[in-house]
């Protein structure tokens, strides 16, 4: 289930970089909630109660109770958080996604691997993670915080592809031919002239950590 959190917003007349600026160095963080027909309204948010929302949550899936003005909440996804290239600290915009309970949304859910391969643990093979996030259709209820893919039983040589990760509720959407991991065989190293033939063995199967594809752009004002 998706991780309910909540945010209070203003209104605010003044867009652009300028009046971007101002805000922050007045502690907010300049944003914006659309989607669902409505018009783009312009929000300022604390910085401090923004902070500390994220604290702890997923914010690619949680869902968000907006409160602008002191109207009633409405429930919004988080679409992107600008942070400052040089202090990735410092929020300095967020996108905000209206959603309603009965309409499915499409959003990537990031896929957690659970286990430790039988190819790494007995045979010193090498697990390479590729597929990280998966895009998923589902109504806002039931959107997963993380999907949990059971790679224990997987040899060296084998993968494991979208087909086989199962969604209790809502509709895969990524190709189900693409491969999520693999266990590869463990690389060995070319010896050091004059060294023995036989190469020093790792002492523990090593893990692949592709990076993230960068989540976050520049600023949008």
């Amino acid at each position: 289930m998706a991780q309910q959190v909540s945010l209070q917003a203003a209104t605010r007349s003044a867009t652009g970089k300028g009046a971007a600026r101002a805000l922050r160095r007045a502690g907010k963080v300049p944003g914006v909630i659309y989607g669902h027909g409505r018009e783009p309204e312009a929000l300022a948010v604390d910085t401090t109660a923004l902070n500390k929302m994220l604290v702890g949550v997923s914010a690619a899936t949680a869902i968000v109770d907006v409160t602008v003005d002191g109207r009633a909440p409405v429930k919004a996804l988080i679409r992107e958080i600008q942070r400052d290239p040089v202090r990735p600290i410092e929020i300095l915009h967020l996108d905000l996604y209206e959603v309603h309970a009965d309409e499915t949304i499409t959003l990537s859910v990031p896929v957690r691997l659970i286990g430790v391969p039988d190819g790494v643990r007995n045979h010193g093979g090498v697990l390479d993670h590729s597929l990280r996030e998966l895009e998923i259709e589902v109504l806002p209820a039931d959107i997963p915080e993380h999907i949990d893919l059971d790679v224990s039983g997987l040899g060296i040589g084998k993968s494991l592809f979208v087909r086989d990760i199962k969604l209790p509720k809502g509709e895969i959407l990524t190709d189900p031919d693409v491969p999520v991991c693999s266990v590869v065989a463990p690389r060995t190293e070319e010896a050091a002239p004059g060294a023995p033939e036989a190469a020093a063995a790792t002492a523990e199967p090593e893990l692949i950590r592709k990076p993230k594809a960068e989540a976050e752009g520049e600023e949008g004002e």
